[in-house]
């Protein structure tokens, strides 16, 4: 029988790369204002999405997880009136999941059960939140999807 904390890890890891590989994937055809539409009244932009994405690794998995220190400004992910470019939000995205990898390898078979509490979770342990952000990760990814057909039909 292999060993459950390669097999656990293995598998996280091919998840956020999966979900990273998609959201990339959706945001290339996008333009700049593309990336910051919101094609409906209701709801969020592709980039604000990114942005909440990047916010969510950074403070469930980096700052209390890893101890990255990260401060969240979680209502700016939604509203920021100057967001950054599309380039560089997807480079913050990206960041934040090399650090999510980064943490995962970093886990012990005795780390995954450690108690866990963050600001807004009911998550119990380091493995019920990561396997939380990789879930919601891939939730907005089908935001994202819709996003991305609704955008390209306008045009």
């Amino acid at each position: 029988m292999g060993d459950l904390n390669v097999t656990l890890s293995t598998a996280l890891i091919d998840r956020y790369n999966a979900n990273a590989a998609r959201v990339c994937e959706l945001a290339v055809p996008l333009s700049e204002r593309q990336f910051w539409q919101r094609p409906f009244p209701f709801g969020n932009s592709f980039g604000h999405l990114i942005l909440h994405l990047t916010g969510n690794l950074n403070y469930y998995i980096g700052a209390q997880i890893a101890g990255t220190g990260y401060v969240r400004a979680r209502p700016r992910e939604f509203n920021d009136p100057n967001p950054p470019s599309k380039d560089e939000a997807l480079k913050r995205f990206d960041a934040a999941v090399d650090m999510v990898i980064k943490t995962i390898c970093g886990q012990s078979a005795e780390d995954w059960s450690a108690e866990y509490s963050g600001v807004g979770s009911d998550a119990k342990n380091r493995f019920e939140m990561i396997m939380q952000c990789a879930a919601h990760m891939q939730h907005h990814i089908g935001q994202m999807i819709y996003l991305n057909y609704e955008l390209q039909r306008q045009t």
